[in-house]
């Protein structure tokens, strides 16, 4: 395993961390007897071989269900100075109730502290207020911290960049978890602010949220060779020295094996992506235009400053990736929980839009007069069934 500083909190963190999001026998908390024996040995197999691989950051959170719960019944009796353990805790508006609900996390995960405790979920303005304010959160955490329950602070989010970018400047944290990946390019500004920061920096779920590619296309597959899709993004993101640690969601032990061979090429990671990212950007613009990505993405406005708040940075994104590189299922399954994740996956789809006051709204955008016609394009092509988070099934 190959291992970088996670920022001010000189934690030595591995490249790749086990997510505890996809382990667990329920998204709710159960009573201990309903979790199934096969599932219990099935996660502790998955934590025994991510220490084997010396993959040592265990990540959960109070909002996975059982995750906690059945993490509890195998931490004990593992080498607790050998562990980086995380977990999760939603920021809400009364500071009492997050301490409350740290509380019932350590007491699932039988453990007298975490090294990484985070706010989960910093994904608008009002949360993030809830964080920051006197007294709020984040000022829970701090005493937490005070009194050893935790040793460093951070947050994660699913929010718009400039969100996240007012909690790094904020100074509060020690670190933070977000979305950032070949097909997510929009939080880089938000990397490159952590890491001025002396930040950590986590990446969530890399590889489903970065395109499905545990289950490749087989454009994807083409063109990323001699890698496999996976293996490219992992390399794409650790060829940035700003970028310490990728999640990996594993349900299984086999899940860490492909991500850990990709490690063969870590000391030329920039030389391995280089030719492969020039060959997907060469698909993307030929199937686009070069215009497309040259001037489509600047000073496209938020979800909350357009007309029924469509989500349109986010529409356009899935609807490019998936013309260009085959990337359908992938965009289907991130449409359709517009308006159906709450704040995990806010703004609108384009089921219901004004063009005319879409365009308006687009002012000075190069291609204000075909984004309506593409939002329709969208939606008729990537609509379907409604999805739910994990969580609410994630």
């Amino acid at each position: 395993m190959k291992y970088r500083r996670f920022g001010r909190t000189d934690l030595q963190m591995p490249v790749f961390s086990c997510g505890g999001m996809r382990y667990q026998h329920k998204w709710d908390d159960v009573p201990p007897a309903e979790v199934p024996e096969d599932g219990q040995r099935n996660l502790e197999a998955t934590i025994l071989r991510a220490l084997e691989l010396g993959i040592n950051h265990l990540e959960t959170a109070r909002g996975y269900g059982s995750s906690e719960m059945q993490l509890g019944w195998i931490l004990p009796k593992l080498p607790r100075d050998k562990m980086i353990v995380q977990t999760k805790v939603s920021p809400v508006a009364d500071a009492r109730e997050f301490r409350a609900t740290f509380e019932t996390s350590m007491r699932y995960l039988k453990l007298d502290h975490v090294e990484l405790l985070s706010l989960h979920g910093i994904n608008n303005a009002e949360q993030l207020d809830w964080s920051l304010r006197p007294g709020g959160c984040v000022d829970e955490a701090r005493k937490l911290q005070r009194d050893g329950r935790c040793r460093f602070i951070g947050f994660s989010t699913h929010a718009t960049t400039d969100i996240i970018l007012r909690a790094i400047e904020s100074d509060a944290f020690d670190y933070v978890n977000l979305h950032w990946y070949f097909v997510n390019d929009f939080n880089w500004r938000a990397v490159e602010a952590a890491a001025a920061r002396d930040m950590g920096v986590f990446i969530i779920s890399p590889t489903d949220k970065g395109g499905m590619l545990q289950q490749p296309v087989a454009k994807m597959q083409e063109l990323c060779a001699p890698l496999s899709p996976m293996q490219f993004n992992d390399l794409y993101c650790l060829a940035r020295p700003q970028v310490h640690t990728l999640s990996i969601g594993a349900a299984r032990p086999s899940d860490f094996d492909e991500h850990v061979a990709a490690l063969a090429d870590y000391e030329r990671a920039a030389e391995m992506v280089a030719p492969i990212e020039a060959r997907l950007r060469a698909e993307l613009r030929s199937g686009l235009g070069d215009a497309w990505w040259q001037s489509l993405w600047r000073d496209l406005p938020n979800y909350t400053d357009l007309p029924g708040e469509v989500n349109l940075q986010e529409i356009l994104r899935l609807w490019s990736f998936a013309k260009a590189l085959d990337l359908t299922e992938w965009a289907k399954m991130r449409y359709n929980l517009m308006g159906n994740a709450w704040h995990w996956f806010p703004g609108a789809n384009a089921a219901h839009f004004d063009g005319q006051k879409i365009r308006a709204a687009l002012d000075g955008n190069p291609f204000a007069e075909r984004i309506p016609a593409i939002l329709a394009e969208a939606h008729a092509q990537l609509h379907g069934e409604q999805q739910q988070r994990l969580s609410e099934s994630d």
